[in-house]
């Protein structure tokens, strides 16, 4: 029997990878409708970037396994509660959540503008706990697990600036292959280290208007890293309305707040003390 490169363990040819196009079709759409809650068949199909025929098949498909349902009143899909066993064997961060849950909602509170936590989750930043449910200065309430691009997000982009050599390396040659740089220019920013020196001899990282947002274009930040102990575990970025508030205007009034907040989640992680919840 002839063995391929593959069984032999040779090098593939470059650009060839070990994936499965019809389960990644999957994840997309799985993870559209767990993103939005309620989408029509069309919805969904642009959501996940899948052929129509396709989009059909996968919700037929996750409808038999009962992970989502089609709802009564209208030609829409949501989640079942079948969802959630899909992430049964995830650790999520609640020792850093906790630790900084008291602290966020203390800064929103007094400035108004919600807080997000953000870590990194393979070639993703992911929204740990977020405060908007406490103001009506926001569009939307990022629930956890919102996943926002690495180098078109300030969370993003302050976690690569502040990353170990090696990771930095890969995370800017897979926002360069995925085509998700914060337009050409931030990717050569990065490649060429001027965007890593500038945010690190800064301290934060800011985006305008974000695209990848739910509501794009009227939302910027502003992130600043976190550490526990010595080590990066993530970002915290202040989001506001871009049309109220200029990026520059934005760091002279919340900078020194939100890396406050930073050194207490650190000194929070660093002494074992979990401030209660606070309602949300």
């Amino acid at each position: 029997m002839t063995q391929s490169h593959h069984d032999l363990g040779e090098a593939r040819p470059r650009g060839e990878k070990d994936t499965i196009r019809s389960l990644s079709r999957s994840i997309h759409v799985i993870q559209a409708i767990n993103r939005y809650g309620s989408l029509g068949l069309s919805e969904i199909a642009k959501a996940a970037n899948v052929p129509m025929p396709t989009a059909f098949r996968i919700i037929n498909t996750l409808i038999e396994e009962g992970l989502v349902e089609r709802e009564r009143e209208r030609r829409k899909y949501r989640p079942t509660a079948l969802i959630q066993t899909l992430a049964c064997g995830f650790q999520n961060h609640d020792r850093l959540v906790n630790a900084a849950r008291t602290v966020m909602s203390d800064f929103t509170h007094l400035h108004h503008w919600p807080l997000s936590i953000v870590t990194r989750v393979g070639n993703r930043m992911v929204v740990r706990y977020h405060t908007a449910a406490q103001t009506t200065l926001t569009y939307n309430n990022y629930y956890p697990g919102w996943q926002v691009p690495i180098l078109a997000s300030a969370s993003g982009q302050v976690y690569v600036a502040y990353t170990d050599e090696l990771t930095r390396a890969r995370l800017i040659d897979s926002a360069a292959e995925l085509e998700e740089a914060y337009g050409q220019y931030m990717l050569e920013q990065f490649q060429s280290g001027a965007a890593t020196r500038r945010i690190r001899a800064d301290g934060y990282a800011t985006v305008e208007k974000s695209w990848y947002s739910a509501n794009p274009g009227k939302t910027s930040a502003v992130a600043v890293p976190i550490f526990d102990g010595e080590e990066l575990i993530g970002a915290l970025a202040v989001v506001f309305f871009a049309a109220g508030l200029s990026v520059d205007a934005a760091v002279e009034r919340y900078l020194a707040p939100i890396q406050e907040v930073s050194r207490t989640i650190r000194a929070n992680l660093a002494a074992g003390e979990m401030p209660g919840p606070v309602g949300d």
